[in-house]
């Protein structure tokens, strides 16, 4: 089965808006088998951001990270990867349509709630990064057949 992982960035957190992003992803049908609330240092930005670090925006996108805490968690389904980016909306709430979490949440275009893998290989690597070898905990929904038929 499929993995991506989502964090809930500083901008949630502060907006008490955990709670009703996560039941976002589970209400879809979406596996919750990992979650962790933690601060991000800044080698874990850094390293996580690399492809930004040399563009003009990385110093606040590095600040924003790191103005407070994260929730970072690991999702499973088939297809979860597209299902998630799905349902985040495009990158900037003012451009995310209705009915996604940055489209019914966000209006900014520097604060996006949540970030979400955009490919198995990142995937990968990513929950590597937040969680390691260790927190990430498969397991079976009694329901399974019916969601992931």
């Amino acid at each position: 089965m499929e993995q991506t992982l989502i964090l809930l960035k500083p901008d949630a957190i502060q907006r008490g808006l955990c709670g009703r992003i996560i039941s976002r992803f589970e209400e879809k049908g979406l596996k919750l088998v990992a979650l962790k609330f933690m601060s991000l240092s800044d080698a874990i930005i850094d390293e996580h951001y690399a492809p930004h670090v040399d563009k003009p925006f990385f110093p606040s996108l590095k600040k924003y990270m790191g103005s407070g805490p994260v929730v970072a968690l690991v999702l499973e389904s088939p297809g979860v990867i597209a299902i998630a980016r799905k349902l985040m909306g495009a990158t900037f709430g003012c451009d995310a349509e209705p009915g996604t979490i940055r489209g019914d949440f966000g209006a900014s275009k520097g604060y996006n709630l949540v970030h979400g893998s955009d490919s198995p290989e990142a995937a990968a690597e990513e929950i590597a990064r937040f969680f390691g070898n260790e927190g990430v905990v498969s397991h079976t929904l009694d329901l399974e057949g019916r969601l992931y038929e």
